[in-house]
């Protein structure tokens, strides 16, 4: 190779260009993801099969260690893979319950490079070491997505159906159960403040009760059982259930058919998920809508992994990558229900969503995308 086309490969490594344009030249990532998630856990599990889809279309091969909802293993096992002599090239975590900080720290003296995945640093935490690259250089930045968005989304869409319907109680009111999944984790947190902030909006809205069920159907069926037999007690008339999660809004609908209530029909529940078993209901006509597709930040933090090796920075726009979240109801089912019933993930093709050249840390992770993304089904024309 000449001194010159060394000179201008360098050159086009720093600014991202070649990094883009020739790709073969890129080697292979070796990726672990601790996951906070139970095994079986849909939304965790399906976030780490996101991430190997991905990883096998862009030659990354990401290890999953589950913590099965335990903060300790999850910071063992962060620890252990920081321990390794063979160190992977990248580190995934999740914040939640805040137990990443130690691992981000421990990382940091190991040089392994970390990028947060949905529950970023919150409080204190997010006081004392400052926004990615300052304090921890190693700590690249985060993925998340806009849930508090998500969380209005929802209630809105429960509260525009019941005016139509006229669901109000006698005091001429819609009153609806909200269940959150805890009260500590920020993903939970977004999605209670957007269902405050669209009943904030809404003087003839009430929320009776904000319980939480610990992300549970059984938690949610539980509770949801205690808020119909209260209200039925006072005389109201519940119009929807806002639930934080799938899981939450199928023990919301267990409860509500339980006690005659027709979901659907005369109340209304929505969740966030994107789940299969959600979108069984959607069909049905039991469940209103899912929101979320936030599981596909598995997949979305492999491709900005791929860029960063390859010398596309993420960074170049913001070291905080944030996903929008989008609704599932009847009306766009059809488009993306088999793709996630059969988490047929290998169908999409992940290299499409990189950064173009020159435009390093822009990326098109919406819906509309993820759809254009996929194969036509056989037999139908481009």
């Amino acid at each position: 190779m000449t001194r010159f086309l060394r000179v201008l490969l360098a050159a086009g490594m720093a600014c991202g260009v070649f990094a883009s344009a020739d790709r073969s030249l890129a080697k292979p990532l070796d990726i672990v993801f601790v996951n906070p998630g139970k095994t079986g856990e849909v939304y965790w599990d399906m976030v780490a099969q996101t991430m190997q889809a991905a990883g096998r279309k862009l030659d990354a091969h990401v290890e999953v260690l589950t913590s099965e909802r335990n903060y300790r293993t999850m910071q063992e096992l962060g620890f252990r893979v920081l321990a390794r002599p063979d160190k992977p090239d990248f580190l995934i975590l999740s914040n939640e319950e805040s137990a990443a900080v130690p691992i981000l720290e421990a990382a940091e003296a190991a040089g392994v490079k970390t990028l947060l995945l949905s529950n970023t640093l919150i409080g204190e935490d997010a006081a004392r070491l400052g926004p990615p690259r300052q304090k921890l250089k190693t700590w690249l930045g985060d993925i998340t997505t806009d849930l508090q968005t998500a969380g209005a989304r929802m209630a809105n869409a429960l509260i525009g159906l019941a005016r139509a319907e006229k669901w109000q109680s006698p005091d001429g009111k819609i009153h609806i159960l909200g269940i959150g999944g805890d009260e500590i984790t920020p993903a939970s947190i977004a999605r209670n403040a957007g269902l405050k902030l669209a009943v904030d909006a809404a003087p003839d809205v009430v929320v009776d009760r904000l319980l939480f069920a610990n992300w549970t159907q059984s938690e949610a069926e539980r509770v949801t059982a205690n808020y119909l037999g209260w209200a039925s007690r006072k005389g109201i008339r519940p119009a929807g259930i806002w639930a934080g999660n799938d899981p939450m809004a199928l023990g919301a609908l267990r409860a509500v058919i339980a006690v005659g209530l027709v979901p659907g029909r005369n109340i209304q529940v929505v969740g966030l998920n994107w789940s299969e078993d959600a979108l069984r209901e959607i069909k049905a006509g039991r469940l209103l809508l899912t929101d979320g597709g936030h599981f596909l930040l598995g997949g979305w933090s492999i491709v900005l992994l791929r860029d960063y090796a390859d010398g596309c920075d993420f960074a170049a726009v913001s070291p905080r990558v944030e996903v929008k979240t989008s609704a599932i109801t009847r009306d766009n089912l059809a488009s993306v229900g088999d793709l996630i019933k059969a988490r047929a993930f290998d169908r999409i093709d992940f290299a499409r969503f990189r950064a173009k050249a020159g435009r390093c840390g822009q990326y098109d992770f919406s819906l509309d995308g993820l759809i254009s993304s996929l194969p036509l089904p056989e037999g139908v024309a481009d």
